[in-house]
């Protein structure tokens, strides 16, 4: 049995005439953080949409923890253990924090005292009280990674967290990642922050035209001439 929690293989995803992944193949051990990254409209969003079944694959598999998941729809992913932060945390703006993390965690029945845990984790226990859509983009982040957590993930699909941060923001998030992936939860990180990502990963998959041009250090990506051209091509 493979001890990677996630494996995707031969996976092809179209919109009409237009190839958006093409045999995309890759694996994620648990608590490994892999970075994704490419051009813009390389397929990096649309790779982790397949995954968290916001979209589905055309072809190829996606196994998670041994069991085939193409066909399953989004929430049946999030049982299993597959969930995910967006580029624009999609925060309930009129709950509160509290709240919002109480929605998340409904599911599993979550005791007072675990949500009391993740908002400590997050950061945000003391504005737990606060409406969200008043909080600040890097707060709404924390939230949505923290409403994620909520249900007790083992794969976790974060999506340009660090976009609109600030160098002490980026470096509290850092940390934040670093400590969920000590305790085995597994993650793809898109982003384009590349300094960001390299503290946090060893491995990264680059993408381009949705084929992998890429698996490996990111120091080694930089030099490879193949992503050279993708993301020169992209300016």
């Amino acid at each position: 049995m493979s001890s990677e929690l996630l494996q995707l293989a031969g996976v092809n995803k179209r919109f009409g005439a237009q190839v958006v992944l093409n045999d995309v193949t890759f694996g994620v051990a648990p608590g490994e953080i892999v970075g994704l990254v490419g051009p813009n409209g390389s397929g990096k969003t649309t790779t982790i949409n397949v995954i968290s079944g916001l979209l589905q694959a055309d072809d190829g598999v996606i196994d998670f923890m041994g069991h085939k998941i193409n066909r399953l729809p989004m929430y049946r992913r999030a049982h299993l253990g597959i969930n995910r932060t967006f580029q624009v945390p999609k925060v309930f703006r009129e709950m509160s924090v509290r709240e919002n993390v109480e929605v998340a965690g409904r599911c599993l029945r979550l005791e007072p005292s675990e949500i009391d845990a993740i908002l400590d984790e997050i950061g945000l226990a003391g504005v737990a009280t606060r409406i969200a859509g008043s909080l600040t983009v890097n707060q709404q982040k924390l939230l949505d990674l923290g409403r994620a957590l909520a249900t007790r993930p083992k794969l976790l699909l974060v999506d340009e967290i660090g976009a609109g941060l600030n160098p002490a923001e980026l470096n509290v998030m850092a940390e934040l990642l670093e400590k969920l992936s000590a305790r085995g939860i597994a993650m793809i990180v898109v982003e384009h922050l590349l300094e960001f990502l390299n503290r946090i990963t060893e491995r990264v998959i680059v993408l381009g035209a949705g084929r992998m041009l890429f698996e490996g250090p990111l120091a080694t990506a930089s030099r490879d001439p193949e992503v050279i051209a993708a993301f020169i091509g992209a300016v």
